[in-house]
C-alpha cells in the first residue's frame, strides 16, 4: 500500500501532468510540495524503482499506468471529501482543500463509495476539478481553456478554479468568480491583466497569476461567432 508521502507525490505529479502534460520536472514537484530538489530526486528514484514513474534524464518524469491508477485513487478520495465537506458540513470552498489533505490518507474505499452515493455521484469538486469515477479511468475534461484565451467581448462559463493558492482562491470567491459563473472578457492588457465582467455588471481585474487559475468553457454564442468569423475569413 502506498504511504502518505508516496500518495502526496503521485497526486502532485498527476495534477501537474493534467495541467501541462508530461514530462514533469523535479523543480515543478519541489515547488508544488514545498520540498528541496534533493528530497524530490530521492523520492522520484524510489517511485521509479516501484514502477510508478518513468524517467528520462534531463527531461523529467511521467506517471506509468500503475502510477496513474494510484494517483487517481487518492485524487478521487480528495475531491469527494472536498465535496462532502462543502455540501454536507457547510465548509467554504476556501476551507476544504487543507481538510481534505488531512483526511484523504485515512478513509477506506467503502467510505469513499458511500460519500459518492450520498452526494449523488458528483462529477466535480467545489473548485470544478473533475472527480475520477470508481473504475479510476481518467475523467473527461474537454473543451476547457484559460479565461485569458477568450477574446475581448467573448463570454465563458467558469468550470474550474485552482485551489493551490489560498489567497488567489479567496480573491476569486470574494469576486464570485467560481464554477458556474458566466463572465465576459472586457479587456486584456499587454502585461497580462484580464478584466472580466460578471452577470451582475461588476468588473474585476485579474492579474496574470490569477487569470492563469481560472478555466472556462467558451459560451455557445461566442463559439458561434468565432465559427462565423472563420467562415468569413475563408
Amino acid at each position: 500500500m502506498p504511504t502518505d508521502t508516496v500518495e502526496d507525490y503521485l497526486k502532485a505529479i498527476y495534477r501537474i501532468e493534467s495541467r501541462g502534460g508530461p514530462p514533469v520536472s523535479t523543480s515543478q514537484i519541489a515547488e508544488s510540495l514545498e520540498k528541496t530538489p534533493a528530497t524530490v530526486t530521492s523520492m522520484v528514484e524510489t517511485l521509479a524503482d516501484r514502477g510508478l514513474l518513468s524517467r528520462e534524464k534531463y527531461k523529467g518524469v511521467e506517471l506509468t499506468p500503475a502510477g496513474e491508477v494510484a494517483a487517481l485513487e487518492v485524487v478521487r478520495r480528495h475531491r469527494l471529501i472536498e465535496s462532502f465537506l462543502a455540501e454536507q458540513l457547510d465548509y467554504e470552498p476556501t476551507e476544504v482543500h487543507d481538510e481534505a489533505d488531512a483526511l484523504e490518507h485515512h478513509v477506506s474505499e467503502e467510505f469513499t463509495r458511500r460519500v459518492e452515493r450520498l452526494l449523488d455521484y458528483p462529477a466535480a469538486d467545489p473548485h470544478g476539478d473533475p472527480i475520477p469515477p470508481a473504475d479510476l479511468s481518467t475523467p473527461e475534461d474537454s473543451g476547457t481553456m484559460l479565461v485569458a484565451a477568450l477574446e475581448p467581448g467573448e463570454r465563458g462559463t467558469v468550470v474550474r478554479v485552482s485551489d493551490r493558492d489560498p489567497d488567489v482562491l479567496e480573491f476569486l470567491v470574494d469576486a464570485d468568480i467560481t464554477p458556474g459563473t458566466t463572465v465576459e472578457v472586457a479587456e486584456i492588457t499587454s502585461f497580462g491583466l484580464v478584466t472580466v465582467r460578471t452577470d451582475d455588471g461588476d468588473e474585476h481585474g485579474l492579474p496574470e497569476a490569477v487569470a492563469d487559475r481560472v478555466y472556462v468553457h467558451r459560451a455557445a454564442e461566442s463559439t458561434a461567432a468565432a465559427d462565423g468569423q472563420e467562415a468569413g475569413d475563408a
